[in-house]
């Protein structure tokens, strides 16, 4: 029977619409300004019961507390109570705790428990923080460098090749062996374990020159962006915010953006700092003022400690922050700030092994942090970077430890839930720079909000009133496939998480415009049909199966362009790349599908002398 869908097809249809439509409701609510409260440890009970009492004590108004899998969410009716609220916990507040500004959002119980929730909105939208990392590559192939050289001293150690030194001069490692003919052995050792290095051979037969290979370079500054990408997820992720951006920029810059964010110093000094920890032990062999008047011994390196005395440590590193598991602040049993550190399998071993075979000798923290400073020379912003590395701690060991110990000498608490952060979040493989920092205020985000809504508004309105106009009773069907067709493309952004940014709200705009196209296909081709004399029901069925391949092919290509634009681009034009494809594909359905599903249900099964087109 001709114009006549069976209930299947009806039913799957309509059950289509019904579940766009509930996964598009979230997006009606909007958000509360909130303060999320999270601890490297759980919240208990009676910890967010305490929370509570305070924000109450305050006298600030609370619209909601939420205590669930062992965080605490206080929800407000404005931000000025947020603020006065995020100060007073952040100072009530233990050293494993920590305090984030937030907006969370009010959708019911009921839908968020079929996972129902709000598209994300991009910083344009929501207001926040920009930042653009620059990755220090230099340094990133400074420290490949570094470890190369320690790795090949204790080759050679390990593999009792006698050497009078192993030095790093103007890019080289230069390795001086005690005679020529352990040569051999050592071209030996470099082709089973240092491969990615190019050998050079001076005229001194003793000598042998290592180099990092062109490869090795390549992969070590590509490694180095791939792991900050991964680190500053994690501190992000600390932060608490829900849907940060963090994508590479070029091959040396990370574009991080932090949609809802207001705490924007507390972003930049996590996301900024490179801190990590050395472990190191004393060098009690050898005088101290000699290494300070210029004699420094072979295997030693002269530190500095946070009150300026000199000290002596050896070159070996025992453990580095890159081998820390896990870290959490407190005090100790002096009540002095500590960090509480959890090693990995590798670094637990080499622990192990350093203190059991050095008891009552003296082992030394080093924290390494890289500053920037923005001076202004000759009028113009210059920025200078500088590797601080101090002593913060130098204690006796005891007895053995391996995976677990603590770590003190910091300042204050502060400095401690900071450094447990940076270390939980894992260490930085170079050093980077901010070099661009934007900020969005909700204020504007609201404004390009409306501005967004409005011109959506305004084209929608315009489109339908040009289908109702020109193709009467079938244009107002039209419309109504056009309306379910953006709360399709608004369910599948919510179902996927997708951020929404203003080139977003451009792709839905454009394919409100567009998806009225396959309608105007097919009611022309209708159209036609009627003028070389066919009945109603012939023109319907002819208009729709006729115009199909037509449509197919226009929008076909219009989706493979879509798909470039997604596959090269990046930022904002990915995000108009996504509501374009998601738009083409949802307007297919619409258009074709759920356009004739009413136009069968109007002129279907019954006689028809005049179609209103």
């Amino acid at each position: 029977m001709q114009n006549h869908y069976p209930l299947w097809k009806n039913v799957l249809i309509i059950s289509v619409f019904l579940i766009s439509l509930i996964y598009s409701l979230p997006n009606l609510y909007g958000d509360d300004p909130s303060v999320q409260v999270s601890s490297a440890k759980t919240i208990t009970q009676e910890k967010a019961s305490q929370i509570e009492s305070s924000i109450k004590n305050a006298g600030v108004k609370l619209k909601a507390f939420e205590y669930k899998d062992g965080r605490v969410l206080a929800r407000f009716t404005n931000t000025d109570d947020q603020l006065k609220i995020s100060d007073l916990l952040r100072d009530q507040s233990d050293n494993d705790t920590t305090v984030a500004l937030n907006l969370a959002p009010t959708t019911p119980r009921w839908l968020q428990g079929i996972g129902a929730d709000a598209m994300y909105l991009g910083l344009d939208l929501r207001g926040g923080v920009h930042f653009l990392l620059e990755v220090d590559m230099d340094a990133a192939v400074k420290q490949a460098e570094d470890r190369y050289n320690d790795d090949i001293r204790q080759a050679l150690r390990a593999e009792k090749i006698r050497y009078q030194s192993v030095n790093k001069d103007s890019g080289y490692i230069k390795v001086t062996l005690k005679a020529a003919e352990d040569k051999p052995t050592f071209f030996a050792l470099l082709g089973k374990e240092f491969r990615n290095l190019d050998i050079t051979e001076p005229e001194d037969a003793t000598q042998v020159w290592l180099k990092l290979s062109e490869k090795e370079i390549r992969e070590t500054k590509k490694n180095a962006v791939a792991q900050n990408m991964t680190t500053l997820r994690n501190r992000v992720n600390e932060l608490g915010v829900a849907e940060p951006v963090i994508q590479q920029q070029g091959d040396n810059r990370i574009v991080v953006q932090l949609p809802g964010v207001q705490d924007t110093t507390r972003a930049k000094e996590i996301l900024g700092t490179t801190a990590t920890l050395e472990y190191r032990l004393v060098d009690v062999e050898h005088d101290v003022q000699q290494a300070v008047e210029g004699h420094v011994p072979v295997g030693s390196r002269l530190y500095y400690e946070k009150n300026g005395s000199p000290i002596l440590l050896d070159r070996r590193i025992i453990v580095t922050g890159d081998q820390i598991v896990d870290a959490s602040s407190g005090m100790d049993q002096d009540g002095r700030p500590a960090v509480f550190i959890s090693l990995n399998g590798v670094g637990a071993q080499k622990m192990g092994k350093l203190t059991q075979a050095n008891i009552g000798k003296p082992m030394a923290v080093v924290f390494i942090e890289y500053k920037v400073d923005t001076k202004i020379v000759n009028g113009e912003k210059v920025r200078h970077k500088e590797k601080v590395e101090k002593v913060i701690s130098v204690a006796t060991i005891q007895g053995a430890f391996s995976k677990r110990f603590q770590t003190t000498g910091l300042d204050n608490p502060q400095e401690a839930r900071n450094l447990s952060l940076l270390l939980r979040a894992g260490a930085l493989a170079a050093p980077v720079d901010i070099v661009e920092e934007r900020t969005v205020g909700p204020s504007l985000g609201q404004d390009n909000i409306n501005k967004g809504v409005l011109s959506f508004v305004v084209g929608f309105a315009l489109v339908v009133l040009f289908m109702i106009v020109y193709y009467k009773l079938c244009g107002v069907f039209a419309n109504i496939a056009l309306a379910f067709n953006v709360v399709i493309i608004v369910a599948i952004l919510s179902m996927l998480q997708a951020t929404l940014t203003l080139p977003g709200i451009a792709g839905i705009i454009l394919t409100v415009g567009m998806s009225v196209d396959a309608n105007v296909l097919i009611f022309e081709r209708i159209k036609e049909e009627l003028k070389n004399g066919n009945t109603p029901q012939a023109s319907i069925f002819i208009g729709f199966e006729k115009a199909f391949g037509t449509i197919l092919d226009s929008n076909i290509t219009t989706l493979l362009v879509a798909i470039m634009l997604f596959a090269f681009g990046t930022g904002s034009v990915k995000g108009f790349a996504v509501t374009l494809i998601i738009g083409l594909l949802s307007s297919m359905f619409t258009a074709i599908t759920g356009t004739r599903m009413i136009i069968n249900w109007i002129y279907g099964n019954r006689r028809v002398e005049k179609l209103s087109i």
